[in-house]
């Protein structure tokens, strides 16, 4: 699933769940229940994080193992 992908990401990156939420402009809660899966993850914040982490945003959904773009 997508929000396990969310937590890698970011862990990647050594970022907390508070500074992700800064990016996004919501509270860790919010972004925390994106990880868990207890909250849908809007699509304005799935391109944000897609191109903070450079990844494509099927690679977040989970519908792709290649992280890059194609581009």
């Amino acid at each position: 699933m997508y929000f396990q992908r969310l937590r890698d990401l970011r862990e990647d990156k050594d970022m907390s769940q508070q500074q992700v939420a800064e990016l996004l402009f919501t509270s860790q809660t919010v972004y925390s229940r994106y990880e868990r899966g207890f909250r849908t993850l809007p699509i304005e914040h799935l391109l944000i994080l897609a191109d903070y982490y450079d990844v494509s945003t099927d690679y977040i959904l989970g519908r792709t193992n290649n992280k890059r773009v194609n581009k």
